[in-house]
């Protein structure tokens, strides 16, 4: 019962499905509204197939906008309206503002309530104006500075104003950089503003470039946690949230999208290996030490691509950079190249007796190391800049590339060398 919201959302996740049933039996109505924002989604749906539509309503009417809107927006819009129809009208304001917005959008986190001033007023005089003031939002970091048009031009964080003489010009100590932003604007712009300008809030206008609401630092905050999470399961082809609390035919099938496009890579890659059947034919022992030259250029690539995905997202990686960091990288796996080389060749010849053999390998590591590792980035480059998420798509084309260039290397090196 004393957990925080976000610690008894933990709680219900840890536990299995009899004891998250008891668990809610026991809390009652004295189940902490915040811990449904809080859970993931699969468990989010759990937790509410065990409660009526009327508990629903009430927990929803609680909670802040954006988080109004998580109880309910997963459901058919049959169960949805009847949540919806359970509220008074005055509280179902709120999860019908945030549900109006895309998912994904600045609009859906928003808080509708903010505080504006007009640039020409004293702190005292706004000061006393927020005291007498009974609609105030329960939550604000910033007064935003409006023009005569009711735009944003600036805001004031309320440290600032606090240390102000009350007859001091709020145009005078304003931050005069608003960074207004648009309600429709991806979740992942707005988690990059707030990092990239240090925000602790901002106005969110509508089409008219008036405010509507205010996005709070808690709220980017998400945005980032929840991106970074999405890229990393995407990375490794897990694309639904909370895979982790899912049973296994469920999480089977929800992992199986991408297990094709990775076997069509794969079979490329073996395609470079039919190539040369005759020349392992020739010298069976060729075949054992192929997967080394492909391991290696793997994980060369995968750290270029890691640190490619991550640059984009942050908005390191450019059109102006991308020509260096693709020559950079490729240094930096030719020098690793190199020293790998010698010394999976130096064990490769003293394992098989034969120094061509290990010549053989030095040297297709050197050749598909900084290939693989240079592919890393402009990989990632293309597929961003045709408008598709490099984080879901670059992985599988890479190691096409490094597999197949490493094949090709070792295998053609081989019957050129040793045979």
């Amino acid at each position: 019962a004393p957990l925080h919201s976000a610690d008894l959302a933990d709680l219900l996740e840890a536990l299995g499905e009899a004891h998250r049933a008891a668990l809610l039996e026991a809390l009652g109505p004295g189940l902490d509204p915040g811990a449904l924002a809080e859970l993931d989604e699969p468990v989010r749906d759990s937790v509410l197939e065990s409660i009526d539509d009327a508990e629903i309503a009430a927990a929803a009417a609680e909670l802040d906008t954006g988080d109004a809107a998580y109880p309910v927006e997963d459901m058919e819009d049959s169960a949805r309206r009847r949540v919806l129809d359970a509220m008074p009208a005055g509280d179902r304001r709120l999860p019908e503002a945030a549900l109006s917005y895309p998912e994904d959008s600045a609009g859906r986190p928003m808080l509708c309530g903010y505080v504006a001033a007009p640039a020409f007023r004293s702190v005292g005089q706004v000061i006393d104006r927020l005291r007498e003031s009974g609609d105030l939002p329960d939550e604000f970091y910033e007064i935003f500075v409006v023009d005569p048009r009711h735009r944003p031009i600036g805001a004031v964080p309320l440290h600032r104003a606090m240390r102000s003489r009350r007859d001091a010009v709020v145009a005078d100590i304003m931050r005069p950089d608003a960074r207004p932003i648009p309600v429709d604007m991806d979740r992942e712009e707005v988690a990059y503003r707030f990092e990239q300008y240090d925000l602790a809030s901002a106005p969110a206008v509508g089409p008219d470039g008036r405010p509507v609401g205010q996005i709070a630092v808690d709220d980017a905050i998400d945005a980032i946690r929840e991106e970074a999470e999405e890229d990393i399961h995407r990375m490794g082809g897990v694309t639904a949230e909370g895979d982790i609390h899912l049973g296994a035919l469920g999480t089977a099938r929800r992992r199986w999208a991408w297990l094709p496009v990775n076997l069509l890579a794969a079979a490329l890659a073996s395609l470079t290996v039919a190539m040369f059947a005759d020349t392992i034919e020739q010298a069976v022992a060729l075949a054992a030490p192929m997967p080394i030259v492909a391991s290696m250029g793997g994980n060369a690539g995968a750290q270029t691509l890691t640190v490619a995905v991550r640059a984009l997202a942050t908005r390191e990686l450019t059109a102006v950079n991308a020509a260096r960091m693709v020559r950079k990288e490729c240094a930096v796996a030719s020098i690793n190249g190199m020293l790998f080389a010698a010394a999976a060749g130096a064990g490769a010849a003293l394992r098989f007796g034969d120094p061509l053999i290990g010549a053989a390998i030095g040297l297709a590591i050197v050749v598909d190391l900084p290939v693989a590792g240079a592919s890393g980035m402009p990989i990632p480059l293309a597929l961003a800049r045709a408008g598709v998420d490099p984080a879901v798509s670059a992985g599988a084309p890479l190691t096409t590339v490094a597999d197949a260039v490493g094949f090709f290397a070792f295998l053609a090196l081989a019957k050129a060398i040793v045979l």
